[in-house]
């Protein structure tokens, strides 16, 4: 067992209202987990952090810790918080491979459909076959993941993890479909006319947001979203200009230096980031430079063309500069946001999108479609991996009301 991670829990103050389990977005248990941890009752820690959350060690690799549970921890106010983040890494990982172990649960005659395999499908999935339902998952690409494997560079989050949660589909009876695309040969329609008592739609949002600006379509452009599918089938050369400053566009600044490119520059149109701060400062000391205050106005075959933005003492735009500003690069890469594709609105009769593409849901997380429940990124836009999870969980809830059944699961209660 790494010391440091043992330090890190002695400086634990088990406080009696834990800000860091009101600080994440799914109510970790923290203090209970560091409690067993430091009883070395690796077992109990890694089940409370499983039941709470099966994503629990890719929310341990990929959270932005420092604005949720570590951000909230009473020791940051004085000094370091407690990284807790350490701890979860360490026993989740530890017990990955153990979950699922066991007899399996009584059936109870529920048949799922889970459309999509990043983070919402998974969570869904986990958590219906543990209380018994038979469930299927269909993924579109070749490999489950969604956006944990084509969406975060392998460097944050290796796909041998990923790999470990097809076992522990594996082990709870899921079935899982690769390379089949609902909206295609198949339909949602198609999902309920076979039986499927539910389906659940976690497909993500995949499609780039464009800028509506000439050039986008050069072959010397690429989007960021589509580009981290699989970087090295792009020849971005040794100079990349990133249009956009979120955590995708940190994620492809740093894996294009890792691709060979020996100067990458982010370019903001406004006078900050959007990106986490732990991300901004990883993909700076990883060599990335950003660029604050220029907006784009087109892109040629030299790379980009500016226009520096005029901003107010907030840093926000209220102008631009008459001068436009040739960059020279190899490749530009845009990373200004996703919108969930629309295959599925076009083919399933009744289900309805928002202005923005997301899918419309109730209280319950069901669509406008009786027994189609959907939640993540193609809910919510792009947000993070614990968001999703968070989503899902109350999808679940949702689903165990339509069909009649219990809606309890097994999360710890943060006021216990």
């Amino acid at each position: 067992m790494a010391l440091h991670i043992v330090e890190e829990a002695d400086r634990c103050l088990n406080c009696r209202r834990p800000l860091c389990q009101e600080g994440c977005p799914v109510h970790t248990p923290i203090p209970k987990v560091i409690q067993a941890f430091k009883a070395r009752d690796i077992a109990n820690a890694g089940q409370m952090l499983f039941d709470n959350n099966p994503m629990s060690v890719v929310c341990s690799l990929v959270c932005n810790h420092s604005n949720q549970c570590e951000g909230h921890c009473v020791r940051g106010k004085k000094g370091a918080p407690i990284h807790f983040s350490a701890i979860e890494e360490y026993v989740s990982e530890s017990m990955l491979d153990k979950m699922g172990e066991g007899p399996r649960p009584k059936p109870n005659g529920r048949r799922l459909a889970v459309v999509g395999s990043g983070p919402a499908g998974l969570t869904v999935a986990i958590e219906l076959a543990r209380l018994g339902c038979s469930v299927t998952v269909f993924e579109q690409k070749q490999q489950i993941g969604g956006v944990l494997r084509y969406g975060i560079p392998e460097f944050r989050l290796p796909n041998s993890v990923l790999d470990r949660y097809q076992s522990l589909l594996a082990r709870l009876g899921v079935h899982v479909r690769p390379s089949t695309t609902i909206g295609g040969a198949l339909k949602l329609d198609d999902l309920l006319r076979d039986g499927y008592d539910c389906v659940f739609v976690g497909t993500g949002a995949w499609r780039a947001r464009t800028l509506g600006i000439k050039g986008q379509a050069r072959g010397n452009v690429f989007f960021g979203i589509d580009y981290l599918i699989n970087p090295g089938a792009c020849s971005i050369g040794r100079s990349v200009a990133v249009i956009g400053v979120g955590n995708v566009a940190m994620d492809v600044a740093r894996t294009a230096i890792r691709q060979g490119a020996r100067h990458v520059t982010m370019y903001s149109n406004w006078g900050g980031t959007s990106a986490n701060s732990d991300e901004v400062e990883l993909a700076q000391l990883d060599g990335a430079d950003i660029v604050y205050g220029k907006s784009i106005e087109e892109i040629n075959d030299a790379g980009p063309v500016f226009r520096t933005s005029i901003l107010d003492e907030d840093g926000q735009v209220v102008g631009l500069s008459d001068e436009r500003e040739q960059v020279a690069c190899d490749s530009v890469i845009i990373c200004v946001s996703q919108v969930p594709k629309d295959k599925l609105v076009l083919t399933t009769p009744g289900l309805r999108a928002s202005e923005r593409g997301t899918l419309v849901v109730d209280e319950n997380c069901m669509t406008t479609v009786p027994g189609v429940f959907a939640a993540g990124d193609v809910v919510n836009g792009p947000k993070t991996v614990v968001h999703s999870v968070e989503g899902a969980k109350e999808a679940v809830r949702g689903m165990l009301r339509y069909m009649g059944l219990p809606d309890e699961l097994p999360v710890a209660d943060p006021e216990e």
